[in-house]
């Protein structure tokens, strides 16, 4: 049997490595899955990049059938309009896409919820080596939709909120996996971390984000220009992730702005939305 799903990205309001908490959005760009079941092992392609680490995929299928299935094999594939390794959590729609497939060509869909499956995804994630903190913001931003607050040590969803943003995402021409970011420098900023939470539990996302921004930014030895130059256009902006990505929010109209700033720097832009419904199959 066959299975198909999409899962969206996500932006960052708080990057959950310097204490364990963290938030982010889901955005309305996405990493599609197929899965077909059979065969006696499981083997992934990821299509815009064909030699690209597969472990996370293969291993989300693995688990999925180990559990909900018969140990039957199965072929995965991803293709996407995220940049890979960009703070753009493409890994958890990745994982989340092809949960969500797995589960469609077992038939299983209904038999798990989305926050089931989204923790599947992050088990996956640290089995394969992929995350400090297991990404379950990321993840369940991107399974949830919508703004999600989570305890990453607990895999605990806080908060879901949701939000109604225009997007401008901005990504140099290079790669940063999350996995080689440097913990004990983030952990260092901690004090600024739980005041970001703080705001994003009381609900100013767009605050917390620009504060998470100049923080990680810092504690990532990563520029803080691509964040001043669009202030006060954006109501909110961020590195995001472990970077090398920037995303801004607010309306269009202000936007604008953001994109004819950002337009100077090589790389590429995304204007996009907020995007509230989650993964689902396709």
């Amino acid at each position: 049997m066959d299975g198909r799903a999409e899962a969206p990205a996500a932006g960052t309001v708080l990057n959950a490595l310097a204490t364990g908490t963290g938030s982010a959005f889901a955005i309305d760009e996405y990493v599609r899955a197929s899965v077909s079941l059979g065969g006696t092992n499981v083997t992934g392609t990821v299509a815009e990049a064909p030699d690209a680490d597969t472990r996370l995929i293969e291993r989300v299928a693995e688990l999925i059938i180990a559990e909900y299935g018969d140990g039957q094999g199965a072929t995965v594939e991803t293709d996407s309009t995220v940049p890979m390794a960009a703070g753009l959590k493409s890994s958890s729609a990745a994982a989340n896409a092809v949960a969500l497939a797995t589960l469609d060509a077992l038939d299983a869909t209904e038999a798990v919820t989305r926050e089931r499956a989204a923790r599947i995804g992050v088990e996956a994630a640290r089995d394969a080596g992929v995350t400090v903190t297991g990404a379950f913001d990321d993840a369940s931003a991107s399974m949830l939709g919508g703004v999600t607050v989570t305890d990453n040590d607990e895999d605990a969803l806080l908060v879901r909120d949701e939000v109604d943003w225009d997007v401008v995402t901005w990504t140099p021409p290079e790669q940063a996996f999350s996995a080689d970011a440097d913990v004990d420098r983030c952990r260092k900023i901690a004090p600024m971390a739980d005041l970001v939470a703080e705001l994003a539990l009381a609900g100013r996302y767009r605050t917390a984000m620009t504060v998470n921004g100049f923080a990680f930014a810092a504690a990532l030895d990563r520029p803080a220009g691509p964040m001043v130059e669009v202030l006060p256009a954006a109501a909110g902006v961020s590195l995001s992730g472990t970077g090398p990505s920037y995303v801004a929010v607010g309306d269009r109209d202000a936007l604008e702005a953001v994109v004819d700033e950002w337009a100077d720097r090589p790389g590429t832009i995304m204007e996009t939305t907020t995007q509230t419904a989650g993964a689902r199959p396709i």
